[in-house]
């Protein structure tokens, strides 16, 4: 049995704090999309650092490819995908990560901790 996923991540190297944005978007089927911009190098490098400790811990890894989005609607709206389609967001820094847990669509964040 899986060590918790809380226990697995305490030990993830940080890359750092890092700026990201919201630019552009896109859809997955009628899901509508906005993408991340920024420092894309250091959010992969966590996000490689989280699914090592993750699959090493022995929860499944998705091996589809790491496309960095922020999902904006699960209804497709031609008129959200053409405002998203120009959007342009100021950078935010990133300074921490955390585990969250979805329960009908409610978010709950478990853990966190600082870059």
């Amino acid at each position: 049995m899986p060590d918790s996923p809380a226990g697995l991540l305490a030990d993830v190297p940080s890359p750092g704090p890092f700026e990201l944005r919201l630019t552009g978007g896109g859809r997955f089927g009628a899901v509508a999309w906005a993408g991340v911009d920024g420092d894309l190098a250091r959010l992969t490098e966590l996000r490689e650092s989280v699914r090592d400790a993750l699959t090493l811990g022995g929860f499944a890894s998705d091996e589809r490819p790491f496309q960095p989005h922020l999902t904006v609607s699960y209804h497709s709206d031609p008129a959200l995908r053409r405002a998203l389609a120009g959007h342009a967001g100021e950078p935010w820094p990133v300074t921490e990560f955390a585990l969250v847990q979805s329960v009908d669509g409610h978010y709950h964040e478990l853990a966190a901790w600082p870059l």
